[in-house]
Formats: C-alpha cells, structure tokens, sequence
C-alpha cells in the first residue's frame, strides 16, 4: 500500500483532506504543524512541528511515497515571515523527500502566482507568472524548486494551482475559481494513484462554465473535473459583489489591493 504523508493537516484544506483520506483507508501519516493531533481513526499516524527542522521533516517523511504539502503560510503576509514558512521550510522539505527517497510530492501552487492577469484573460498552464504579492511570488518560487529537484533529483512533482477550493461557491470571483471539495478529493487521489507524473502543473480548478483557465482537466493524472459553479450562478449574482472594482478587474481579486499604489500615485512618484 503506498503510504501518503500530509502536511498542513490543521489548515483549511488540510482538515477536509485528512478526514477523507482517512475514510479511504489510506496510510496517512499528518502533521499539523506546531498544533498537536489526535488520529481519527486506529492506524493513522499523527505528528507535528516546524517544518523548517530536518529533524521533524524527517519523522514526516520516513517510508513515505507521496507527500501532499499544504503547510506554509496562506496568505498574504510580511514578506520574511512568507520566507521563512513558503521558501525555508518548503527547501527543507523537498531536501527531506531527497534523503528518504519519497518519490511524488503534490505541491499547493495557488491562483495568485497568476493573480496579475486580468479576469478577462483566458489562462493556458503556459501563461506569464504575474504574482499579486509575496505570497504569489513565493508559489511561483515553490513550482520552480519542484522543477529543479525532479531535473536534478528525480523527485515527481504535482504542482496544483489551487483556486478557490470551498464547498461551494459564495461570490462572482468564484464561477471562475472555484475547486469543488469533490474535485479536490478525486485530483488528490489521482496524484496518489497515478502510476508516473513526472513534472507536472495543473490547474486545481472544477469544471466551472466561466474558468479562466483551462484545460480545468488533467489527462496524465486522469484528473476530469464534475463540479460546475454555474450551478450556483443565478444566487450568487442576486447579491452584491464583495469586491471593490479593482479586485473584480484582476485574477487575484482581493489580493490584489493589498499595498498597491494606484496609477495616478505611480505618476506623482516618479516626478
């Protein structure tokens, strides 16, 4: 049986993922980061720590197969702090993979490495990285460094640019980001189950009617999306947009208003 490791098992993603891997049977090993776990049911093995520790990297990654890292910070933050957790800790991660011969690791990218393009755009997996702040950049960093140690190191990489990953869809932004809690399950069970992957991007996206991305499938993980936020259009668009103008302009949405300085500022400046 391949043993699956999850890290970030305390954040958002973390939780629903860990509960329905469990429920699958799978051999999970989970951290929760510095937030100590209890094992929901008899056979998984629980830990945590900084993952910045080669130490605890190495009690996570012991006989491990398949790594899905959702650890690090998730939103936008100081850029040392977005360093410390999204670039030490992911280095001492793919480092620990490279020691314990850990062959796959499904690394969550995110949407806001792209989140510059506005959302008139149509995005293919080759487009522009165009980050909306640290926590983007530090994304686009992450599938650099997966690239790297599968040239380098042979280490398979998934890197999966999640979008908006709820159980359902609450506003606009959402009939084109969002990835159905179904969708997640069956893309992450892929990447367990998929017999060779080699380097590979996919778009962690549903099979929304208005995606900005495409392809929302991935054919080498036999990845095909069910979900359609269109089912929820009509409710959704009754109500207010909860963004301002500037987060409806761009991918990124509200991301993108954090410390931006607006053209005509740009201007003045630079007198």
């Amino acid at each position: 049986m391949t043993k699956v490791a999850l890290s970030g098992a305390s954040g958002q993603i973390g939780r629903f993922l860990r509960t329905a891997l469990s429920e699958r049977g799978i051999d999970l090993r989970s951290a929760g980061g510095r937030t100590p776990l209890e094992a929901l049911r008899h056979g998984e093995e629980v830990m945590h720590g900084d993952l910045r520790d080669s130490a605890v990297v190495d009690r996570l990654l012991e006989g491990v197969d398949v790594l899905i890292h959702m650890a690090g910070t998730s939103v936008e933050r100081p850029l040392p702090e977005v360093i410390e957790n999204n670039l030490v800790g992911l280095n001492a991660v793919y480092e620990g993979a490279r020691r314990h011969g850990v062959r796959r690791i499904v690394f969550a990218s995110s949407n806001h490495a792209i989140g510059m393009h506005e959302a008139t755009e149509k995005l293919g997996l080759g487009c522009d990285f165009r980050p909306d702040g640290f926590y983007g950049l530090s994304k686009m960093w992450g599938e650099g460094l997966a690239r790297l140690y599968w040239d380098k190191h042979g280490i398979e990489s998934v890197c999966v640019r999640i979008g908006s990953a709820l159980p359902r869809p609450t506003e606009p932004r959402h009939l084109s980001t969002w990835f159905g809690l179904d969708d997640l399950l069956q893309f992450t069970l892929r990447c367990i189950e998929a017999p060779s992957v080699g380097f590979l991007v996919a778009w962690g996206v549903s099979a929304n009617t208005r995606s900005w991305w495409t392809p929302t499938s991935c054919e080498t993980l036999g990845y095909y999306p069910t979900q359609n936020a269109e089912d929820y259009a009509a409710e959704i668009l009754a109500k207010p947009n909860p963004l301002d103008d500037l987060g409806q302009q761009f991918q990124g949405g509200g991301f993108v208003g954090l410390d931006y300085t607006p053209p005509e500022r740009r201007r003045s400046l630079s007198r």
